[in-house]
């Protein structure tokens, strides 16, 4: 199979009876794309960034369709866009709650299992105490240096420049991820007991740089909420496939 890489030859193009049947697409841009008179049995798209825009499908926008059924199969996801410091507080009691379901029900075979160039469960945890450390330890607290070593940076991070040194080459075990795992949600649940309106209106800087963006504390942490549920049907949708 051919694979295409860092091109922008297909911007613009058009594409007329020709097969995709089978392709796959990962970090590649298809905003704007439109089809028409097309086959789309088995289609399977998944965007992270599918609720900041729109998707239709027969004329009728399905993000709202989507993200309505997303809240349906996790309750309490919904929290994620609370804005006080009531509602951040329950949202991510329910989305803890549903990840302990996840890490104490999988079996110790699958932890390092994953699905072609997706992340296992131990990298995908991993990956939350990155997240933790970059919006809570980062942007909110100003940590100077808020990452731990066991982190699971993102793809193309070394490229754009991220100082990568400061995680581990070799994985850790399975035990040390839940142990800093642990300290981390502890670190979250301990912010937001004490969280105040006025707190979470504070503005703070974006802890990945670039752009003219400045959250505010409340912000970083819903933008904590989404990766956590993100990343949990991610996981569940690739524990099904290993099942």
């Amino acid at each position: 199979m051919t694979t295409y890489s860092g091109t922008d030859e297909f911007e613009g193009a058009t594409f007329v009876r020709t097969s995709f049947k089978g392709a796959t697409l990962r970090f590649s841009d298809v905003s704007g794309v439109t089809m028409r008179s097309v086959d789309v049995g088995g289609l399977d798209i998944d965007s992270h960034d599918l609720f900041f825009g729109s998707l239709f499908v027969n004329g009728v926008d399905v993000v709202p369709l989507v993200d309505a059924e997303l809240n349906r199969r996790f309750p309490g996801r919904e929290l994620q866009k609370a804005q006080t410091p009531e509602g951040l507080r329950e949202g991510w009691v329910a989305v803890q709650a549903a990840w302990q379901e996840t890490v104490a029900s999988t079996p110790s075979a699958l932890v390092d299992a994953h699905v072609e160039d997706e992340w296992s469960l131990a990298q995908t945890l991993r990956h939350l105490i990155l997240a933790t450390d970059a919006w809570l330890r980062g942007a909110v607290l100003r940590v100077p240096q808020p990452f731990h070593e066991v982190g699971q940076i993102f793809t193309g991070a070394g490229e754009m420049g991220f100082d990568m040194s400061i995680f581990r080459v070799k994985p850790p075990a399975y035990e040390e991820v839940l142990a800093v795992r642990a300290e981390r949600q502890q670190l979250v649940t301990d912010f937001l007991a004490t969280a105040t309106p006025e707190l979470l209106a504070e503005e703070r800087d974006n802890p990945w740089g670039g752009g003219d963006w400045h959250p505010s504390v409340g912000d970083c942490v819903r933008v904590i909420l989404e990766e956590e549920w993100a990343h949990l049907r991610y996981v569940r949708r690739d524990l099904a496939r290993l099942h």
